[in-house]
């Protein structure tokens, strides 16, 4: 039987305090400082779904909602979407988080990780247990959009 694990298994959070090194001439956050905090997140959560070294093999969409400022506090949720023979789908939620804990979605990513031994050979890796409707809805959209990946790739898009 293929191993398999649950999407709690690897999920993550992760809060940052937006300084005044993260923020841009306009006073809100960087988005490249956003995208690498992004990149580090999925790769946290392929590498303890994969139980593997990964890399990051496309950014698959990076859509930014609403800014985030000097002092806020930025809260990045990620987890796994869907799973092929040797990548991962890992979607990245991102939020500004009030004092009071209050949080508003300021960025959705997805993300495709790839499992790789130390000579950087693609591994395989466990397939998804989907547990919830959400979940399913998930793994719905994220086997489309791997479909739509590899006709881009054939295209040479």
């Amino acid at each position: 039987m293929e191993r398999q694990k649950k999407v709690s298994e690897s999920r993550t959070e992760q809060t940052y305090l937006i300084m005044n090194r993260h923020i841009n001439g306009y006073g809100r956050l960087f988005g490249g400082q956003l995208m690498e905090w992004i990149d580090e997140l999925a790769g946290v959560v392929a590498k303890r779904h994969s139980e593997c070294e990964i890399t990051t093999a496309c950014v698959d969409q990076l859509n930014f909602k609403t800014a985030a400022y000097l002092n806020d506090m930025v809260v990045l949720i990620g987890r796994i979407t869907y799973t092929g023979r040797t990548s991962m789908e890992v979607r990245v939620d991102t939020y500004a988080e009030s004092l009071k804990g209050q949080r508003r979605l300021i960025n959705t990513a997805y993300l495709v990780e790839v499992a790789i031994d130390q000579e950087g050979n693609a591994l395989e890796v466990p397939g998804l247990i989907r547990e919830t409707a959400e979940q399913e809805m998930e793994w719905e959209g994220g086997r489309r959009r791997y479909q739509l990946r590899k006709q881009r790739k054939k295209e040479g898009y």
